[in-house]
């Protein structure tokens, strides 16, 4: 993924179409001047789908401006707060003076700043719900005591380090608040490259353009998560890009792939890609080749650090590598935008960006293959702000899923879902499934009745709420445990209740499930007192396989647009029975309700 030149950022947005995308608006607070990375903040806003408007803060003002909930900063809801609280502004005694102060001194200085780190969130959690992204404060390139500082656990460098550590834990305690880490950024660019001392000294602008583009590209890998646009699969060619050489034509004994040059590139590369398949990465491949001399590879060749039990997928044939993809996405029952592909070919590259354009293609040249590993890790394209067992066990489920697969090919619908002994457990979110819920309206786009995206914030203060309901599915089958893959969100009133969100993950469709689910939510609010339940659908580009589901469960159309269609089911009328099939049904919590 090569970056645009600043001509061609400034040309897009200067061409830019915003009607009828969603708005993203980002406020930045800061303590020193940061206007310049409106552009690369707003083309990777556009770029990626919404109409941007990014707001600055007044110069340095930042508690002042939390703490106003009047300001003009407010006056349109933020999605995005990122927070600029450089110490060189924020505490010049620790930034210029350190040498001179006493350890009582630098303690007092420093519990100064983590006063104002915890002030400043309060008073934004006043009045906002909104992600923050507070950055990191940077340790000095030069220490004040200089080769002596890094020696000593009193210097400023670890005193810098002891302030970013009570910054990340005042985040961590904050909902939806997230540590940036600048001095990542500078060493990803270099010191020399990441600031610019003429215009900090001119006019408080400490970075270069190059800087502000590499911060942006850090802080939108939050928000690509905060909104649901971390892709879900990694698409891998084989030869030269998980190994050297081309294993058809230079045999298994040939091709380069060990711990030591020439093969270490490619043996680390596959480190990175077991990585991410440890944090629930969905891993296929995509090669022409011949099958068995692929799996020869996976089985026989010593250094080999994938196993064929990492690949959930693969299209290991001579046909095109766009119609392979498609079949990769129709395989895992995933959407062609959460697929990431790479390859080591200009020609396969290029082939499937125009023919599949809504596939991230990322073009890994052989004679740079000591980069892949890094080009790999610093994408951002599979990060996410939480990690939860599902994603850890995302690998073993879609091979079970492969299971399941030869399963219902051999038997008729019925037989199969009765063999599989389904198992759904019901229960209201607790502080050990919120994680994963949020996540699940934040990466959930098929089977979404109206993809609203919610934080774990959000999440909990819906279920905090007396009049609100936040519920969750577990599945389990005789192959695997799904894990939660079901949420539903319902407000209720005294002349009824309202589904707000409806959503269930795309591994379970089609089995049932989401009509167990459905009558859960039923009978919840009919617990609740309410005559009739509401329900609306809400049309978008990846969920119209949900347009009809209302209906089919006995929902009556009461308004329709050509986006929107509303729906109540009178709860006079028998809930919609339980499907023969199932194993076992639980829903004990609702008992909680009466």
């Amino acid at each position: 993924m090569e970056s645009p030149s600043y001509s061609e950022i400034q040309e897009t947005l200067h061409n830019a179409q915003t009607d009828g995308l969603p708005k993203l608006v980002v406020t930045v607070l800061r303590n020193i001047m940061l206007e310049p990375i409106e552009p690369y903040l707003s083309h990777l806003a556009y770029t990626n789908g919404f109409a941007p408007e990014i707001r600055f803060g007044q110069f340095d003002n930042i508690l002042q401006e939390a703490s106003n909930a009047a300001s003009d900063l407010w006056s349109t809801a933020p999605d995005v707060i990122l927070v600029f609280s450089k110490l060189e502004a924020l505490s010049p005694a620790i930034a210029f003076r350190f040498s001179s102060l006493s350890p009582e001194e630098v303690k007092a200085e420093l519990d100064r700043v983590g006063h104002f780190v915890d002030s400043t969130l309060a008073s934004l959690r006043e009045h906002t719900q909104a992600t923050i992204l507070w950055h990191g404060f940077e340790t000095p390139v030069n220490p004040a005591l200089g080769i002596y500082d890094g020696q000593v656990e009193h210097g400023q460098s670890n005193s810098i380090r002891r302030l970013n550590d009570a910054l990340r834990h005042s985040l961590s305690a904050t909902k939806t608040a997230y540590y940036v880490d600048l001095d990542r950024c500078v060493a990803q660019l270099g010191a020399d490259k990441f600031y610019d001392p003429r215009y900090w000294h001119i006019g408080r602008a400490p970075y270069s353009r190059e800087a502000l583009r590499t911060i942006a590209d850090e802080n939108w890998k939050f928000v690509r998560a905060s909104k649901g646009l971390v892709k879900k699969c990694l698409v891998l060619d084989c030869d030269n890009v998980l190994w050297g050489g081309i294993v058809g034509e230079d045999g298994l004994k040939g091709i380069r792939l060990s711990q030591d040059y020439p093969g270490s590139p490619f043996y680390e590369f596959q480190q990175e890609v077991l990585s991410l398949y440890k944090r629930g990465v969905i891993i296929a491949l995509c090669s022409k080749n011949n099958e068995g001399d692929v799996w020869e590879v996976f089985r026989d060749f010593p250094d080999m650090v994938l196993k064929e039990e990492h690949i959930a997928t693969a299209q290991i044939n001579w046909d095109d590598k766009p119609t392979n993809i498609q079949r990769i996405a129709a395989d895992l029952n995933i959407g062609l935008d959460s697929l990431v592909f790479m390859d080591d070919s200009d020609f396969e590259v290029a082939f499937v960006r125009d023919a599949l354009p809504e596939v991230t293609v990322i073009h890994l040249p052989p004679e740079r293959a000591v980069r892949n590993r890094d080009v790999l890790a610093g994408c951002g394209l599979f990060d996410t702000v939480t990690l939860s067992d599902e994603d850890r066990r995302r690998g073993a489920m879609y091979k079970a899923e492969a299971r399941r697969k030869k399963l219902k090919a051999t038997t008729d619908p019925r037989t199969y879902l009765k063999s599989l002994g389904m198992e759904v457990d019901v229960r209201f979110v607790d502080e050990t499934a919120l994680p994963r819920v949020a996540q699940l309206t934040q990466r959930t786009n098929q089977f979404n009745l109206t993809t609203k995206r919610y934080s774990e914030a959000d999440v909990s203060s819906i279920a905090s709420n007396p009049n609100g309901d936040v519920l969750y599915l577990r599945l389990k089958d005789s192959l695997g445990d799904y894990g939660i893959v079901g949420m539903a969100v319902l407000r209720h009133e005294t002349s009824h209740s309202e589904i707000d969100t409806f959503l269930m993950s795309c591994r379970v469709i089609g089995r049932g499930v989401e009509d167990v689910f459905l009558t859960a939510c039923l009978e919840t609010a009919m617990k609740k007192g309410a005559p009739n339940v509401l329900g609306k659908y809400i049309k978008t580009k990846k969920n119209g396989l949900v347009a009809d589901f209302y209906r089919r469960n006995g929902f009556e159309i009461i308004d329709e647009t050509a986006e929107t269609v509303e729906y109540a089911y009178a709860l006079s009328q028998p809930l919609p029975a339980t499907p023969e099939y199932m194993h076992a049904v639980k829903f004990e919590e609702l008992e909680q309700l009466t």
